[in-house]
């Protein structure tokens, strides 16, 4: 599939080179999905996002309208990719950049910014729009400060929208000789996705098109009750999509549904799309795509999907394709491994135990020094009960109850034994309503105690 419009041998500049970017189709990571998937890859955009369209149009539609002069200085709040391409509009034309991001922005965004000449004003994501310190609010009021200015505010701005009315849409009906029957991309802005549906339904009424929204944002909700629920609105991850305002460019009308998708799903997905398909993309991209699995079931079977990628993955690889950023979110899932294995962060340690003989009190004194809450009981040759909070309080709650009890008559039953080599999904299953931990046997004759809460954690 080629569009028709022919390649020069040669650019004049790095502006010419934006759109014509190139389709690619699907495989394993659309497995189940009917019909076939195409992915609209804009990485191949100079500033390696879709945002480099709809900034170069902002500016001269600006530079025609007399917005902006020689020499001015263009300000923008935006989440990364915007900035990226008036940066490059700003290098080629000779402007001054200012850009203001939330601090949830990755570090390779702004370090990118500041390497093509970019000033960068870093605002706090959790406040309101209208908040003095918003990265929304911190734009107009530089704009209204430096004389000769322009603020093209993407989200009102219809230049934005225009913009893919007039490249990616005609590009997308092109590539796909105009079978396309659904379209899915991530919507922030909003620009890309209402300027896209309107020039594809103009083409073919039929053709579907998904909006993919994050938790978080108000866009699903608004879309489907025309409530603007201000308790939809709460701090989120995913960068480029979602919002807690409203856009102008966001054309409701055009949109035929909005599919929320967590943080991990996204990140999860972008992380594949990177392993199996060879595709490194950004967080939002992951997002469509798994906005499109939990709507797979929507599609009929000669479906011919097409889903936008915004932008690349080398922005966030401090974030997403960094293990360590993702566990410290819960987003990866840890082998399971054995009980060996669950045991390791701690067998370095000595087994707490108690002796039946003793009061109840040295339990107590026990569980609080060493920040535990169970005990097994051990009569000097073997295992032969446990102690638990829940014992503690039964005991001393009872009838002639008190701290000088002796263990062996306020204990419960053995905790379940089991060997090293067990697997956890054995181990929770040896546990029952009376059981709060287990005992894992390791050679030389070791015992390791494992609870209920780190056996949880070893499956999620």
């Amino acid at each position: 599939m080629k569009t028709s419009r022919a390649t020069p041998a040669i650019y004049q500049n790095i502006l010419e080179t934006i759109g014509r970017t190139p389709m690619v189709q699907l495989h394993r990571t659309v497995e189940g999905i009917p019909g076939t998937v195409y992915a609209k890859v804009e990485y191949f955009n100079p500033g390696h996002s879709t945002k480099d369209r709809m900034a170069l149009k902002m500016v001269e539609d600006a530079e025609h309208a007399g917005l902006l002069k020689p020499g001015g200085t263009i300000i923008e709040c935006t989440s990364g990719n915007t900035g990226m391409g008036l940066a490059l509009a700003a290098v080629v034309k000779g402007y001054h950049l200012i850009c203001t991001l939330s601090d949830k922005q990755s570090k390779e965004k702004m370090d990118v910014l500041r390497a093509l000449g970019a000033e960068i004003y870093v605002c706090p994501t959790n406040v309101s729009p209208d908040h003095p310190d918003s990265y929304y609010s911190v734009a107009k009021r530089l704009n209204a400060e430096i004389p000769n200015s322009y603020f093209p505010n993407q989200y009102d701005n219809l230049s934005n929208r225009l913009a893919h009315y007039e490249s990616t849409g005609p590009e997308i009906w092109e590539q796909t000789e105009g079978r396309i029957t659904h379209f899915i991309v991530g919507v922030g802005t909003g620009g890309t996705i209402s300027g896209v549906a309107k020039y594809l339904k103009e083409m073919n009424p039929k053709i579907q098109i998904w909006g993919v929204d994050s938790y978080g944002s108000v866009f699903k909700k608004y879309h489907e009750t025309g409530v603007f629920d201000t308790s939809e609105i709460y701090g989120y991850i995913t960068e480029g999509i979602g919002e807690d305002i409203l856009p102008k460019n966001v054309d409701f009308d055009l949109i035929d549904r909005f599919e929320k998708v967590t943080d991990r799903d996204g990140a999860l997905a972008a992380r594949e799309l990177a392993r199996e398909e060879g595709l490194l993309l950004g967080y939002s991209c992951g997002s469509a795509l798994q906005g499109l699995r939990q709507l797979k079931h929507l599609l009929p079977t000669d479906a011919v999907t097409v889903v936008l990628f915004h932008d690349h993955g080398s922005r966030y690889i401090g974030k997403i394709f960094n293990d360590d950023w993702m566990r410290e979110r819960g987003f990866l899932k840890e082998s399971e491994g054995d009980l060996a294995a669950a045991v390791a962060g701690h067998a370095h340690l000595p087994l707490v135990t108690i002796q039946p003989e003793e009061p109840l009190l040295n339990a107590v004194v026990a569980m609080k020094r060493h920040s535990i809450s169970q005990l097994p009981v051990h009569d000097g040759t073997s295992f032969i009960g446990s102690i638990t909070e829940s014992h503690v309080i039964q005991a001393l709650t009872a009838e002639g109850g008190g701290m000088d009890i002796l263990v062996k008559h306020a204990m419960g039953p053995l905790f379940p034994i089991l060997p090293g080599k067990a697997s956890i999904q054995e181990g929770i299953q040896a546990l029952s309503p009376a059981h709060n931990a287990l005992l894992v046997a390791l050679p030389g004759d070791k015992f390791h105690i494992l609870s209920k809460h780190d056996l949880l954690t070893r499956i999620a």
